[in-house]
């Protein structure tokens, strides 16, 4: 399950992708917009800021922009960047990878399945950018 962090991260991220034509967007407009707590968002920015999504300029026209176009920016990296790993135990992630206890994964069945669970949702999630959950694109 996606966390809020991450489902405000995209709401965020969905409102600078429909203004991006108006340049720089206060974290104020965002947050009364998307109904984001102010502080909650300020540090989400920051994050998507340090990770090379956004952009920023201070003073006045200033705020927080899209650093590429919408198709440019995926859904896995997003994810991946405020969640974690996109699969759902620690065995079968590509990137996050951990040994479960107890278990043998060469014999193990929920590793197996859970490997398939975790391709389908990156081929999909790989495939799909910021573009494709705007609501009008």
């Amino acid at each position: 399950m996606l966390s809020k962090k991450t489902q405000y991260a995209f709401h965020a991220l969905t409102y600078l992708a429909e203004n991006q034509d108006k340049g720089p967007v206060l974290i104020s407009e965002i947050s009364e917009e998307r109904k984001i707590s102010l502080k909650f968002l300020e540090n989400i920015l920051l994050e998507l800021k340090k990770s090379g999504i956004l952009g920023s300029k201070k003073g006045k026209g200033g705020g927080y922009y899209l650093i590429k176009p919408p198709e440019e920016i995926g859904l896995a990296k997003i994810i991946r960047m405020l969640d974690g790993p996109i699969a759902l135990l620690p065995c079968v992630s590509l990137n996050y990878y951990e040994k479960c206890e107890n278990c043998q994964e060469e014999i193990c069945g929920l590793n197996v399945v859970m490997s398939e669970v975790r391709d389908n949702t990156l081929k999909v999630l790989e495939n799909k950018s910021l573009k494709d959950v705007l609501r009008e694109h």
